[in-house]
């Protein structure tokens, strides 16, 4: 048996309960949950947000960091013993997507905890399948919690400006909204060497914004916040982030841009939104602007950030802010619905 946290009902307490044991097939491990990160996907996804996640006891959580307890007879590359952590986007390692380097893409991948197929890590062991393919072994140096804190956030936030934005020394990047995604995305954009201007409604957030690599901060709720970032920046960012996922950030950030510059969207949609936002695309077309989608990383190119960490041009270590039990797990998950959080939120005791 193992201990889980079970979505019975969405936006409801999740239950603290006894569980079955976890199992796998031949090309998969079973890992004891060291730590997993609290993230802003799992509330959407205990929200109701997305109906697909299922409320038949499912398990969420899937930022997760752990010590591999069971090995399947066809892997090569873990052992018991290892300690690994694994990308939420758990893909098939067969198809083009996977083939071609795009496993985050995979046309037959589970999330890690969305998925009614792949249950996921708020629980004190999780399975996890193709796991040569999936999983990652932790580098010398670091511990679960620093890679949990990495989870879908920074590993997402580190994909989209490392590989699908243009960010160059001296750019002006802006961020919007400094909860963890965001968060991260101000220490990745430092770190590639760009000027970052982080946005937040929170004093704290910004504090913290400035502490891991923001050269200007913009208090959301008392200015006109484009024409901040295009007066901070003399007229425009080069790349801005959508780190929230509500219709003000995405038009603010998309309105604090210069041209021809990016638009990333990293942040998912509430219910308000309900998945479209409203753009200026004569504005868009008129300033040759892009918008650019991210979702995830592949495992393989993991080795990219886990070599800035050891150099210490990232400190994704510095924005995990409070460890938590099992049981925490749904005031934490409540608390996000008036974004009373700061930083990254890990549990470690199940």
């Amino acid at each position: 048996m193992r201990t889980a946290a079970i979505l019975k009902e969405y936006n409801a307490p999740l239950a603290v309960t006894e569980v079955d044991s976890a199992t796998t097939g031949p090309e998969g491990i079973v890992v004891e949950t060291n730590a997993c990160g609290i993230c802003r996907s799992d509330w959407h996804a205990w929200k109701g947000h997305w109906p697909s996640v299922p409320t038949d006891n499912h398990v969420l959580g899937h930022e997760p960091a752990g010590t591999v307890t069971a090995v399947g007879d066809e892997v090569e590359n873990f052992s018991v013993g290892d300690e690994v952590g694994i990308p939420f986007n758990v893909a098939c390692g067969h198809c083009d997507n996977c083939w071609g380097g795009d496993s985050h893409l995979c046309s037959d991948g589970l999330s890690l905890g969305f998925t009614s197929d792949l249950p996921g890590a708020f629980a004190s062991e999780f399975a996890i399948p193709h796991a040569d393919f999936n999983a990652v072994h932790l580098p010398d140096g670091m511990n679960a919690v620093e890679m949990a804190g990495l989870g879908c956030r920074f590993a997402t936030a580190f994909h989209g400006l490392a590989h699908k934005a243009d960010v160059h020394a001296g750019d002006w990047l802006a961020v919007h909204g400094c909860g963890g995604i965001g968060l991260s995305a101000v220490n990745i954009g430092a770190a590639l060497g760009a000027n970052v201007v982080a946005i937040d409604l929170d004093e704290d957030a910004l504090e913290l914004a400035e502490r891991v690599g923001a050269t200007a901060t913009v208090a959301a709720g008392e200015k006109d916040v484009p024409k901040a970032v295009t007066d901070i920046t003399n007229g425009g960012a080069n790349i801005s982030v959508d780190a929230l996922g509500i219709a003000e950030t995405c038009r603010n950030s998309i309105d604090s841009l210069a041209p021809q510059g990016q638009h990333v969207q990293v942040g998912m949609t509430t219910d308000d939104e309900d998945g479209e936002i409203p753009l200026p695309v004569d504005d868009i077309v008129n300033t040759e602007l892009e918008f650019v989608g991210v979702k995830g990383m592949p495992p393989s190119r993991y080795p990219e950030l886990f070599r800035m960490i050891a150099g210490g041009k990232l400190t994704p270590a510095e924005l995990v802010t409070n460890e938590v039990g099992l049981e925490d797990v749904s005031d934490r998950l409540a608390s996000m619905d008036d974004y009373d959080t700061l930083g990254m939120e890990v549990v470690t005791e199940f």
